[in-house]
């Protein structure tokens, strides 16, 4: 007990009672020394060894917390206040930008796209506003991805999606809108329980009976995304398709193929900049997860290096997926995982900010990869799994690498911010651990379990009582989100992979994004949770993000970006359309 490292504690009160207990120890050894035995008392000196290093600890905590106050506690703005600053701005242009009227929505669709909307864009208009939806024009992740799909003309769209179906294994769900009634039913050739796809889909475009023509679509069972899409320029029969599984192998150079024969993504209109600061800030999210501007991240995530599945089509093939990466072409629809129980959000559950622990917590399972002892495998080494996303973030939050030195903030004599690097984590300020090992083979799970720090299950609403709270990728998209967003916490998000609600919710203003690479994350927790003005605009990330959750990411929000996707979707496989039409 008296060898505890307090550096490696998550709470000061464990250190004190690893003190007290070895204290309580030592008095009970030098008592049963017999009373003649020489220098007894002297015995007395061993408590330094759990005394000195907790004072050391704390020495270092009070130094870290003077040092950003110091820096932090006059005028000189941290880049998480500028960033949150310039975001809030971009984020009032978004909500007033929007189009007013139909005669207004129309014309921004024509200049957005260039072309006509398609039938049925009026009654979707009317329907957003008769529910109060606070996004009108702000569909762009519908058309980029509906759009390479007009190369087929619409019979040919319909056969694609029936030839696709008989492909061995697809793990495809044949879903049939009926538009008399507004239902759905879905279909699988050997599963039954459709992960609620059917009963989502109901429950979104229920209320539309007679709106909507009659549609087939296909959904995505597994949590990887499907579809890779090849640009107009190298496909040459467009009614053809590719079919592969690879699971458990490395597919970067797939998945980032045709990134020299596409146009480089977009900048974000929310391409933030910030004065003085060497440390990896999202400045710009849409940058930031493209594919093609990082090829470094072909080592820093399971879905890239050894994808528990990936059974992905090379074609225009139309499936419906949770979420994917920026170089994939699946078509975003609201996950039905956020409405599963255990991701609902209950007031209940919450307690006020001010009662909350200032600390990021996260808990979950080693979902995110398949690790793998296979020595061909991608990096060629045994830890490959220490690569994965959710592993690196709970080693760092852990401090479990030796000799790892995290970069920090602070001013200058001229008042100029300077970053400098230190072995020195407050691991008072997470508490994040894993609680299951999945995923993995007999080798990988034992070298895992020796590696981290395992905690018992612990229930997902334990997450708020903390003021930051972490979400990351697994094997797909985070079911968590939508709980975190509408909590009284401040969500962390890291994620490579693309939404249906990525233009609404504002990275800065709603939610902090945090790059992959996670070297910002050292500095970012101790200002958000380590300073008085971090926790203050910690707060205000908290209140922002369930205030907009609560008007624009609510279950009607999702059925009008439905409804929109269906009559885009109508668009393309009507059968009297021919390739190319509009």
């Amino acid at each position: 007990m008296a060898t505890r490292n307090p550096f490696m504690e998550f709470s000061g009160l464990q250190c004190i009672l690893n003190i007290i207990a070895s204290s309580l120890a030592l008095t009970q050894v030098i008592y049963l020394c017999p009373k003649q035995a020489k220098y007894r008392t002297a015995l007395w000196i061993l408590i330094l060894i759990s005394v000195l290093p907790y004072t050391a600890n704390i020495y270092a905590i009070k130094q870290a917390e003077y040092s950003s106050l110091s820096s932090f506690g006059s005028s000189l703005e941290h880049p998480v206040e500028q960033l949150v600053r310039q975001a809030k701005a971009d984020f009032e242009s978004l909500v007033q930008r929007q189009s007013k009227n139909y005669t207004a929505a129309h014309a921004e669709y024509r200049r957005r796209y260039s072309v006509e909307p398609p039938p049925g864009f009026e009654d979707w208009y009317n329907y957003a506003v008769r529910h109060e939806s606070p996004i009108i024009d702000d569909f762009d992740i519908i058309f980029e991805t509906i759009s390479p799909f007009l190369r087929l003309s619409g019979l040919e769209v319909s056969a694609m999606m029936d030839r696709v179906l008989k492909t061995p294994n697809h793990n495809l769900w044949s879903c049939v809108f009926t538009g008399e009634t507004a239902e759905t039913r879905c279909t699988h050739p050997w599963r039954t329980n459709d992960r609620h796809i059917s009963t989502s889909f109901n429950d979104l475009l229920g209320n539309l009976p007679g709106v909507l023509p009659d549609l087939k679509f296909l959904v995505n069972h597994l949590d990887e995304p499907r579809v890779l899409v090849p640009p107009a320029s190298l496909q040459g029969d467009i009614q053809h398709f590719k079919a592969t599984n690879m699971p458990g192998r490395p597919h970067w150079d797939t998945l980032t193929k045709f990134c020299k024969d596409q146009k480089m993504n977009k900048s974000s209109r929310l391409n933030h900049t910030i004065e003085h600061s060497d440390l990896p800030f999202v400045t710009d999210r849409t940058s930031a997860m493209d594919l093609c501007q990082h090829p470094e991240y072909s080592t820093k995530h399971g879905l890239f290096m050894s994808p528990t599945s990936f059974q992905f089509f090379e074609g225009l093939v139309p499936i419906l997926s949770t979420g994917a990466p920026s170089t994939m072409g699946d078509f975003l629809f609201p996950s039905p995982a956020y409405n599963e129980s255990n991701f609902i959000y209950s007031p209940s559950h919450d307690i006020p900010w001010s009662s909350k622990r200032n600390n990021l917590y996260w808990a979950g399972s080693t979902t995110g990869g398949f690790a793998t002892d296979d020595p061909n495998a991608s990096p060629p080494e045994p830890n490959q799994w220490l690569h994965f996303q959710r592993q690196r973030f709970v080693a760092l939050a852990q401090n479990l690498i030796p000799g790892r030195k995290y970069q920090y903030l602070r001013s200058s004599n001229n008042g100029v911010l300077q970053s400098f690097k230190s072995t020195f984590l407050n691991l008072k300020l997470y508490s994040v651990s894993f609680t299951n090992l999945l995923q993995c083979t007999f080798r990988t799970c034992h070298s895992q379990r020796t590696f981290f720090r395992l905690d018992p299950w612990s229930p997902s609403n334990k997450a708020l009582h903390s003021t930051l709270v972490f979400d990351i990728d697994g094997n797909g998209i985070s079911g968590r989100y939508y709980k975190f967003l509408a909590s009284k916490s401040a969500v962390l998000k890291q994620t490579v992979l693309r939404e249906w609600h990525d233009e609404r919710l504002v990275p800065w203003v709603h939610f902090v994004p945090v790059s992959l690479g996670m070297e910002e994350v050292p500095e970012l927790v101790q200002f958000l949770a380590g300073t008085e003005r971090g926790r203050e605009v910690a707060r205000g990330v908290a209140e922002e993000g369930k205030r907009w959750f609560e008007r624009a990411v609510r279950g009607v929000d999702r059925g009008v970006y439905v409804y929109r996707l269906m009559v885009e979707m109508a668009r393309v496989q009507d059968p009297g359309r021919e390739r190319g039409g509009w």
